[in-house]
């Protein structure tokens, strides 16, 4: 996983808050080998909307595998279902951030909602470039993304 685009998601998000006047604050949590990381980014909101948890994957290729893209925990938990734990638990709404690098002559990016990624872990091994680009896309801008909007479920 590329630190860079955890970093340029960050900066993504709070781009989106202060773009449109919203009101919410987006942070990576520190990892450790001591403690449990659920997802890679938080965004803290009063506004249920934006109460979120995102996961971020960087990746070569054109397609995600739950198998090599995600991992399993010491107890042989599979990380979408941590991940699942913990949204359920924190109330927050939680997306898959996706980030295609050498696609043609720039990166994608794109977001897809954590309920459409479940459908995908119970039915297949994976989810194509073309499946993430009927989700959220992400505006490539100097530095990094822009997220155009962000439309509830």
């Amino acid at each position: 996983m590329s630190n860079d685009f955890e970093r340029e998601m960050v900066v993504c998000m709070n781009r989106f808050f202060t773009e449109n006047k919203k009101k919410g604050f987006a942070y990576r949590l520190k990892q450790s080998h001591f403690n449990t990381q659920y997802v890679d980014i938080i965004v803290d909101s009063l506004d249920p909307v934006y109460y979120l948890a995102i996961e971020c994957k960087s990746l070569n290729g054109k397609r995600l595998y739950f198998t090599s893209n995600f991992h399993k925990d010491k107890d042989g938990v599979h990380q979408v279902d941590n991940i699942s734990g913990f949204v359920k638990y924190t109330g927050r709404r939680g997306f898959l951030a996706v980030e295609f690098r050498g696609q043609g002559s720039k990166n994608e990016a794109y977001l897809m909602p954590w309920t459409t990624v479940l459908e995908f872990f119970e039915t297949s091994a994976g989810i194509s470039i073309e499946d993430f680009r009927r989700c959220i896309p992400l505006e490539r801008v100097s530095g990094g993304y822009r997220l155009p909007c962000l439309n509830p479920l």
